[in-house]
């Protein structure tokens, strides 16, 4: 199975966070961390990304319900 590698410009469009943003979290481990493509590029597989964006809109979704 083939899997979709994206790049830095791509993963800050579909989060919505800074470049500053998505290394702080990997560096918390609250963000999946980048994989090495090349000798000076690095991606991210776009289904961990997508997982990571519906995980924080189900979080969003029981903040929601307890409020």
């Amino acid at each position: 199975m083939s899997q979709r590698v994206i790049r830095r410009p791509v993963v800050e469009h579909l989060t919505g966070l800074s470049r500053s943003s998505i290394y702080a979290m990997i560096a918390n481990g609250e963000f999946p961390a980048q994989i090495k493509i090349g000798i000076r590029a690095v991606g991210w597989r776009q289904s961990e990304i997508e997982s990571w964006i519906e995980n924080r809109s189900n979080q969003s979704a029981d903040f929601k319900n307890v409020s």
